[in-house]
């Protein structure tokens, strides 16, 4: 998916602007969580997400989800990652 197609969808989605974000290469955050739903789009770089015992890889082009205080873990690749991020607060 590209930038513009993504942009449409958070809107369709009712989500606000999106905003973007570089990690550092082979970075890691442990076990966390976040107050909001994310939705975001790989520009370049990787990142691996580990959640519900799985671990995901996402690159260029891919799309990752993370539901309202969704435990997991985060890991970077090489060339670190970069993406176009949403976040939605929760209606309670």
């Amino acid at each position: 998916m590209n930038r513009e197609e993504f942009i449409r969808m958070l809107r369709q989605e009712a989500y606000p602007d999106p905003v973007e974000v570089q990690r550092e290469p082979s970075g890691h955050l442990g076990n966390h969580t976040h107050p909001f739903e994310v939705k975001a789009l790989v520009l370049s770089g990787s990142i691996d997400l580990m959640f519900d015992h799985e671990t995901k890889t996402y690159g260029p082009g891919d799309i990752f989800h993370l539901e309202y205080e969704q435990l997991h873990a985060e890991t970077y690749g090489p060339q670190g990652v970069h993406y176009l991020v949403a976040r939605k607060q929760s209606a309670f």
